[in-house]
């Protein structure tokens, strides 16, 4: 049994110095020390041994099992930093080679582009004024010129928050979300109207925010969009003031060699109106898909406020006169980029978005 003992670790010490793998080393595990292994089954013999000679081959057969244990792991280990050097050698990094920049966040086109138009007007005198997305009827349409029932009404499908007017409720105190950013005008009007009643101050703002309609939604439209309000209000501002202030923002934002014109339009909201067309920026007036042929682009809409709105908001038309005009970021942005579909926007594909560092 000794003589057994002894040539079985023997063995195994020879398979141990063979194995060069951590699967190598784990079928020697189960060949000589599992539990159906051949330490296990020899020392199951131990109890057929004479009696007075069990007890040292008894502790002997444990010997030979701690020095195969202590022999495994002493291998095992030596496998493991082989192991462990094979694989950074195999993946070594070259610490010579330059760093991966991490990925930088970047403002959305409609922010650089509002941005931009801020900065723009600031250097007019302009300033900005936050109005809020969640209006009254009253203000959205009432004093603006649009009352109940007016056909320029069916022009704006509206979100409403509150119950429709066939519910009991008064037309005024309808809640919606603002269909344009006209409204602002009025809040604007009415606070700097209210530090001095008799001689209300001049008004120079613009209003950027979001706007809500229930439109259908296409390249070229969408349920929300940003826009932005200008108002100017003082005395004897004239229409040549608003022209040559529509010239000076076109030309700063698309280059000093944009041609104008001004078309005659209808907003109930100011009288005269006119929409503002600018020489097409791809084929620059010769005619292309972008502008249909045309050689022009629409950017903005304007237009003297009309005198109902300037009462409406706290200002004798009798003394004071004003302008008005509206534009639309994306619609900028996508003229300036050549971006032909507005929902490109909203969908947050950064394949799209990081475009525009």
């Amino acid at each position: 049994m000794r003589a057994e003992l002894q040539a079985l670790q023997a063995e195994a010490m020879e398979a141990l110095a063979r194995a060069q793998t951590s699967g190598e080393l784990a079928e020697w595990r189960t060949r000589f020390l599992g539990r159906r292994g051949a330490l296990t089954r020899l020392m199951r013999r131990v109890g057929q041994v004479p009696p007075e000679e069990r007890p040292v081959v008894g502790r002997f057969a444990n010997e030979v099992k701690q020095a195969l244990e202590a022999a495994y792991r002493e291998r095992a280990e030596a496998i493991r930093r082989a192991e462990v050097e094979e694989m950074l050698q195999r993946d070594a990094v070259d610490v010579t080679l330059p760093g991966r920049p991490p990925s930088v966040g970047r403002w959305h086109p409609s922010t650089q582009t509002l941005r931009e138009i801020e900065h723009i007007f600031a250097e007019l005198g302009f300033q900005v004024y936050r109005a809020r997305d969640v209006e009254l009827d009253e203000f959205n349409f009432q004093l603006l010129n649009i009352p109940p029932g007016h056909p320029a009404r069916d022009m704006q499908d509206t979100f409403y928050v509150t119950t429709t007017p066939q519910d009991g409720q008064e037309e005024g105190h309808q809640v919606l979300l603002r269909t344009h950013t006209s409204p602002g005008q009025i809040h604007a009007m009415r606070e700097f109207a209210a530090v001095d009643p008799d001689n209300p101050p001049p008004v120079r703002i613009i209003l950027p925010g979001m706007c809500y309609r229930h439109e259908q939604i296409t390249p070229r439209s969408e349920i929300q969009f940003h826009q932005v309000e200008g108002l100017a209000v003082g005395r004897h501002i004239t229409m040549a003031d608003l022209k040559g202030t529509v010239e000076y923002f076109v030309r700063r934002m698309f280059g000093a060699e944009r041609r104008l014109r001004f078309r005659a339009s209808h907003f109930p909201f100011t009288e005269p109106s006119a929409e503002v067309d600018m020489d097409c920026l791809l084929c620059r007036g010769e005619g292309c898909r972008i502008c249909k042929q045309t050689g022009w682009l629409e950017i903005m809409g304007c237009g003297m406020v009309h005198p109902v709105v300037l009462r409406n908001g706290g200002y004798d038309p009798q003394h004071y006169t004003g302008f008005a005009f509206g534009m639309g970021p994306e619609r900028i942005t996508m003229l300036k980029y050549g971006i032909e579909d507005i929902r490109y926007f909203w969908q947050n594909d950064l394949r799209f978005l990081e475009q525009f560092g």
